[in-house]
């Protein structure tokens, strides 16, 4: 069966879905939903604002004279680039790599927001080394502590929100989760603006202290939500999450027919995947549906990053600078700008998420990156041989238009694999997505800048050859999920009886439900 009629026809089945369709109320009329969702923002979904701060800082700072060189002051980076450039800038996510192991027993172990407070804590302790480096060194050693810390935190409020949020909003909620981003990026980009033009070390001193601003909201605000309702279940502690259900889905009602059906598919699931799996790493690589689930992730990861983008994110002065523009105010404010209209692009394209269908956005977005990228090469070869002011304006045109179409599919990152993996799994597939985004992002931020030099404007060709790989992989891998409930999306990947829990006929199944749900409520 195709794919995408799979999801067409879990979402027409499913009972939690035709009493979701019931309920006309939204989200902001629901005083519960709409206090968990304000304490979400500053606890779970600005999570991602550290990376994003963290990419466009380093852009940033390579505007900052000061940073490029304090000669006569007791810290002096001497103006890095080329390698010495790839592994300040690779450190961060090097870091990650070395923690992602660990990172799903933590986050099963212990649950979702204590894995966010973790990482914040250890992102604090990063930024404190940070700003006060004495030299490149120690420079380079913090954020490898900053890297490792991240995984932690973006692990566990991936997964919050995606288990936490209402079904009606999770889809937008998750998305926006990964355009937090560029929040953090505009912050940065922002800010090193206003403080390039410092003569002292505060130019470069103050960006990287006010990069642990989103970990102190995190510490701040986790302790207003409540925990996954998923993983209190597999910690045998289901009256507390059907209360949580009841609290936040239910506004109070505990004979909600949309939260008790809500709950017994989730216990049905839960059970049947816990009594299924002794949640090791070797059974992501067991059964055919797990094998596709795995590969997916990967590809998730490495497509996030290596679609031409680490050029932008990374490396824009570098980039500006082959064009002509090497005013270091002017590389400033066009990382401002596009760091803006990435934010407003990406978030646009994060409320289209309930209406489009996943595999359109994809291959929408890789197909436009395609065209963009392969006119910003050929702009690029002709500003060589001919350059002028008209031919390095329009470079800078196609990179705001390449931006327009990567924000098409970057809100879906982590919706989408925490959408294809069953609770089980769920932590190690998030685990597997950021193993493989943070490799990628490393061995880019080392041999981009490697590349540029010696390559030039005929370095891009590999991106416009690569990208059209992406594009022929994703159109065969990935199938459609938009529509069903989490827990039903396991019957695209496993098969009908992984549906929902479904293990024997309808009858044994309804009565299950009746007695998950009177354990519940009895205490």
């Amino acid at each position: 069966m195709d794919p995408r009629s799979k999801a067409q026809q879990l979402a027409g089945q499913s009972e939690v879905i035709r009493l979701l369709k019931a309920d006309t109320v939204p989200w902001y009329k629901k005083p519960n939903l709409r206090l968990l969702y304000f304490c979400l923002i500053p606890a779970a979904l600005g999570v991602e604002m550290t990376t994003g701060y963290d990419g466009s800082v380093i852009n940033g700072l390579q505007a900052v004279a000061t940073w490029q060189s304090s000669k006569n002051r007791a810290l002096d980076f001497n103006a890095p680039k080329g390698a010495l450039l790839g592994v300040l800038n690779a450190s961060y996510n090097l870091g990650g790599l070395i923690t992602l192991p660990v990172v799903p027993y933590v986050n099963d172990r212990f649950g979702r927001k204590h894995s966010i407070t973790f990482g914040s804590v250890i992102l604090i302790i990063g930024v404190i080394l940070q700003s006060s480096s004495q030299n490149v060194g120690m420079f380079i050693a913090s954020r490898f502590i900053l890297g490792t810390g991240i995984p932690f935190a973006v692990s566990g409020a991936s997964q919050l929100l995606a288990e936490l949020t209402h079904p009606r909003e999770r889809s937008v909620i998750t998305s926006l989760f990964n355009t937090s981003w560029f929040v953090g990026s505009i912050m940065a980009a922002g800010i090193t603006l206003g403080t390039h033009t410092m003569p002292n070390d505060w130019g470069w001193r103050i960006p990287s202290i006010l990069q642990a601003a989103p970990s102190i909201l995190q510490l701040i605000f986790i302790w207003f939500v409540p925990e996954s309702p998923r993983w209190l279940i597999s910690r045998d502690r289901s009256e507390e999450a059907f209360d949580i259900l009841v609290k936040y889905h239910g506004e109070g009602d505990r004979n909600s027919a949309f939260v008790n059906a809500e709950f017994n598919e989730i216990s049905a699931q839960l059970k049947m995947e816990i009594e299924n799996s002794k949640s090791r790493w070797i059974e992501l690589l067991q059964s055919p549906g797990n094998r596709k689930r795995t590969l997916i992730a990967l590809c998730v990861g490495i497509f996030s990053q290596w679609s031409g983008n680490g050029l932008v994110s990374y490396y824009l002065a570098k980039v500006l600078t082959t064009v002509g523009v090497t005013d270091k105010r002017t590389q400033n404010i066009i990382n401002l700008s596009l760091s803006c209209w990435f934010w407003l692009c990406a978030t646009g394209c994060a409320f289209l998420t309930p209406f489009l269908p996943r595999r359109t956005q994809y291959l929408t977005a890789f197909v436009g990156m395609t065209i963009v990228f392969s006119i910003w090469t050929g702009v690029s070869a002709t500003y060589v041989q001919t350059p002028t002011h008209a031919a390095g304006t329009a470079v800078v045109a196609m990179i705001f238009l390449y931006n327009s179409m990567y924000s098409i599919m970057q809100p879906l990152t982590y919706t989408y694999v925490t959408e294809i993996f069953p609770f089980v799994h769920r932590a190690k597939g998030v685990a597997v997505l950021q193993f493989f985004t943070r490799g990628s992002t490393a061995f880019n931020a080392f041999v981009n800048p490697i590349g540029m030099d010696a390559l030039e404007w005929k370095f891009y060709l590999v991106y416009v050859v690569w990208l059209v790989v992406e594009t022929t992989i994703i159109y065969f891998l990935y199938p459609e999920t938009k529509g069903p409930t989490l827990e039903e999306i396991a019957y695209i990947f496993d098969g009908p009886e992984a549906a929902h829990g479904k293990t024997g006929n309808d009858e044994e199944q309804n009565v299950s439900h009746v007695d998950i749900k009177l354990d519940v409520k009895s205490g």
